[in-house]
């Protein structure tokens, strides 16, 4: 492959398992509200958004009236929720602790979200300083802005950058920002889909494992140290 001086991560679904998580708890308040929507519905239209693009797209598709307090409250369930059920991505720690080059965050989560997630699950100190939300660029995914942004931060050219998403919408920001990518497919919320077809995002190469990320990019890998 080209030469790759940065990885960046996706969080939610390719670092830790919680997509599956909220569009449970996002299904649920739904249909409280009389609205109808499944898991696919949830991953063919808001993987990768942030979430209040997420309440507008509700609001305008389904002509609902959600009350200014539904998003904070929504959050602060969410987030308690992730206290007793988050969990990591299996093997994403073996990579992050052989990877043999910089690597950081990019996600459309909230920051005090992705903040206290990493915690969780015990990411926290290995990207401390390389984390880069939604709220720092102007338009989201499928923008390239965030990426970008990401990028930029670690000082390192669109072209030389390895994007790792699991929505489209992230697989599509990457290519428009100038980025190879590749597509994650191990999470909960995709491994559960009717059709995931639905959701390919025409990645550089698509993959399930973390297991598997050495294999397809030993290039990447730390070499053993020589006596």
């Amino acid at each position: 492959m080209p030469d790759t001086d940065l990885v960046i991560f996706d969080c939610d679904g390719v670092l830790i398992d919680s997509e599956a998580i909220s569009a449970r708890m996002l299904v649920a308040e739904m249909t409280q509200r009389g609205i109808s929507i499944d898991l696919d519905y949830v991953a063919r239209h808001f993987l990768g958004r942030s979430y209040p693009v997420v309440l507008s797209t509700i609001r305008k598709d389904f002509n609902v009236d959600l009350p200014e307090s539904f998003e904070p409250d929504y959050r602060r369930r969410l987030l308690e929720t992730f206290e007793t059920e988050l969990t990591i991505m299996p093997d994403i720690l073996d990579v992050l602790l052989e990877l043999d080059r910089p690597f950081c965050l990019a996600t459309s989560s909230s920051a005090p979200r992705v903040k206290r997630s990493l915690e969780i699950v015990g990411l926290d100190a290995l990207f401390a300083d390389r984390i880069t939300t939604a709220s720092e660029v102007a338009h989201g995914k499928p923008a390239p802005d965030l990426f970008l942004r990401a990028a930029q931060k670690m000082s390192v050219p669109a072209d030389r950058t390895l994007v790792i998403e699991d929505s489209a919408n992230g697989v599509a920001a990457a290519r428009a920002a100038g980025m190879r990518v590749w597509q994650f497919f191990g999470g909960t919320h995709l491994r559960n889909l009717a059709d995931t077809t639905a959701i390919a995002g025409g990645a550089d190469r698509e993959f399930a494992s973390f297991a598997e990320f050495f294999t397809l990019a030993p290039e990447l890998r730390k070499r053993p140290s020589t006596p």
